[in-house]
């Protein structure tokens, strides 16, 4: 979800929800720590030059359970921030901390944000030495269920 839908779903709630990939609810005691531009330069595994660029927010939350962030002061942060940082309209990530900090991206589902685990994966699949997976194979009492030209035994 990019910074300019994630603001317009903001301006329509009267409360922030914020829901894990495992369907747990974040505590709604949650605080914004920081709005901020994450920019990353790196080559990848096949010698290519990338630049990734997204709008970073950190949530997190103390013993204040009495605490609660408005839709509308979230909305003027990002705002602030805007003006402040010349934040652009790039994905949005959220980092929260459970066992460690989780990045996450952002849907919008039903009234409440839905945090969506990032993965890593290889960005130049077509230069790298990835074998192929071989075709599964099912197993029955009766004997293999393959054809021998199939490749796959």
């Amino acid at each position: 979800m990019k910074l300019s839908a994630f603001k317009s779903a903001l301006s329509k709630l009267d409360s922030l929800q914020f829901v894990l990939p495992q369907g747990k609810q974040v505590p709604a005691h949650v605080h914004l720590t920081e709005v901020g531009e994450l920019q990353k330069s790196f080559i990848d595994c096949g010698g290519t030059i990338r630049i990734s660029r997204l709008v970073s927010m950190q949530l997190w939350y103390a013993e204040d359970t009495e605490h609660r962030l408005h839709p509308k002061k979230l909305l003027d942060i990002i705002k602030a921030s805007e003006r402040q940082l010349s934040l652009p309209d790039e994905e949005v990530e959220i980092e929260y901390q459970q066992g460690t900090i989780g990045k996450y991206r952002v849907s919008f589902q039903n009234g409440t944000f839905q945090l969506v685990a990032t993965q890593t994966d290889c960005l130049a699949k077509d230069q790298c030495i990835v074998p192929e997976q071989k075709p599964k194979v099912r197993l029955t009492a009766k004997g293999l269920q393959c054809d021998p030209q199939s490749g796959c035994c």
